[in-house]
């Protein structure tokens, strides 16, 4: 393999010749060998977007020759349209505040550009990472905007799961609204309910979230670019100062602005903390939705058994027939994931110390992590599971009447005395409420149909007769 020798600060390596990375790249490989997996593809093409804005900025400051800035503008373009991935080798999560990774993205493009002019790779008399493609810059101002960046353009996928798992329960809420079954609280029998209702509520709950990230995805639009080091602007030019988020938001499409404390905005990561916090919340949401579903598919024969979950695979090696809850044990394992992340990004923030946060890259790896997991997992749970759910209506109806949950429904018009006696009968004997309370001529069967009729023991208001105790 033929190789080129590129020196940094540290000394000295051998660079394979066709690289389009450099020696800063290559360094940063070998000693960052952490999770196997490289820079994620979207931050990389938000590395050159941000790379692509410098250069048009600093070109119109009169700061970078036109000929440079157009071959850096192109080598960019390249990268944004998907080009040269292979070429970012950079661990995801790497010390260093992610100085190695925009190395990565000025050594890329500069040999890029130095290939468009002519040059030789690694000829950085052409085009230099440093004086040219990170002219104005700074990895401390470069990486959190990127990573800004990239949540906007992931997020969008989630939130279309999530608007399509929210159509998809609020459709079954419709499906289920005439069934009656029981809801309980602690896991006991507590009153009847609507199987639609159920579905109702996990869909309010989910547009809850919905709302809840869109509000905080508002905080991202704001970017310490500019700022360079910690803020204080040093080697920018006024114009590129005041040009580069303009220039970037065209870029971009997104309604940019720049901190109007550049320092905080480069110090403090709370806009993370907060997004990822929404996602921790999302994902208890939808964990515990799944959790129920396990519960009302239980059995079927021995659980719950009111719902039937799409069958998806085979549940066991040695038990025939058996089928597993797959789908909401896959989207409550990828809850973990996400709170776990929130819990590694809530540190990163909080540790990092004075004009800087180190930790930038975990906080980015963890959060990116979390948004296309969870992204994954709702799409699956749609698909695979809720779209399919069917529900056992006459089981649903039979736990109604084996109840003694019901008797609560019967105390405005019998009791609370009597109707506790009854309940007490049922459970001793077996012996359905509806039948005891018939026995002993409580009520006709007439008035115990309107009481217990669906919608009326379901909603808030009461049959006409609102004291039938007599």
């Amino acid at each position: 393999m033929k190789t080129r020798i590129e020196a940094d600060s540290i000394g000295s390596l051998e660079v394979p010749s066709d690289a389009y990375y450099g020696v800063q790249s290559l360094r940063a490989k070998r000693n960052f060998p952490i999770t196997g997996t490289p820079i994620h593809p979207v931050m990389i093409q938000n590395l050159a977007k941000i790379k692509k804005a410098a250069a048009i900025s600093n070109r119109e400051a009169q700061r970078l020759p036109e000929e440079k800035a157009a071959a850096i503008i192109y080598a960019c373009d390249e990268i944004i349209a998907g080009k040269l991935k292979d070429q970012f080798i950079v661990d995801g999560i790497q010390g260093g505040a992610g100085t190695s990774a925009n190395m990565n993205a000025n050594e890329v493009i500069a040999n890029r550009a130095i290939e468009i002019l002519g040059g030789t790779k690694g000829d950085y008399t052409i085009v230099h990472p440093n004086d040219h493609v990170n002219m104005a810059q700074s990895t401390n101002d470069v990486i959190p905007s990127a990573g800004k960046l990239t949540v906007l353009d992931l997020l969008p996928d989630l939130l279309h799961a999530l608007e399509s798992l929210h159509a998809a329960l609020l459709d079954k809420s419709q499906e289920f609204d005439h069934i009656l079954k029981m809801g309980r609280t602690q896991l006991e029998d507590a009153v009847p309910m609507r199987l639609g209702q159920s579905f109702h509520a996990y869909a309010t709950m989910i547009e809850r979230d919905i709302r809840r990230i869109e509000r905080a995805r508002k905080e991202l639009f704001t970017l310490n670019l500019g700022g360079t080091a910690i803020g204080t602007t040093i080697n920018a030019s006024d114009y590129y100062l005041h040009h580069i988020v303009p220039t970037l938001a065209a870029v971009t499409g997104y309604p940019l602005m720049q901190a109007d404390d550049l320092f905080d905005a480069t110090e403090n990561l709370d806009g993370f903390v907060t997004i990822s916090n929404t996602l921790k919340t999302c994902a208890v949401n939808l964990s515990k939705m799944c959790n129920d579903l396990r519960l009302l598919s239980s059995g079927p024969r021995t659980g719950f058994g009111e719902i039937n979950l799409p069958p998806m695979q085979n549940g066991s090696s040695i038990m025939p027939g058996k089928i597993n809850p797959v789908i909401p044990e896959v989207v409550t394992q990828v809850a973990f994931h996400v709170i776990g992340n929130d819990t590694t990004i809530t540190m990163a923030a909080e540790a990092g110390q004075m004009e800087l946060n180190a930790f930038e890259p975990v906080v980015f790896y963890s959060l990116f992590s979390s948004i296309t997991s969870m992204t994954g997992a709702v799409n699956t749970l749609v698909k695979n599971c809720i779209l399919g759910i069917t529900a056992n209506e006459k089981r649903c109806e039979d736990l109604v009447s084996k109840s003694v949950g019901i008797t609560t429904a019967l105390c405005p018009y019998i009791g609370y005395q009597k109707a506790a006696s009854i309940a007490k009968k049922s459970l001793k004997t077996g012996e359905s409420v509806t039948s005891l309370v018939l026995k002993d001529e409580l009520l006709t069967q007439k008035q115990l149909d309107d009481i217990l009729d669906p919608y009326a023991l379901t909603g808030p208001e009461l049959p006409a007769e609102d004291n039938l105790a007599g």
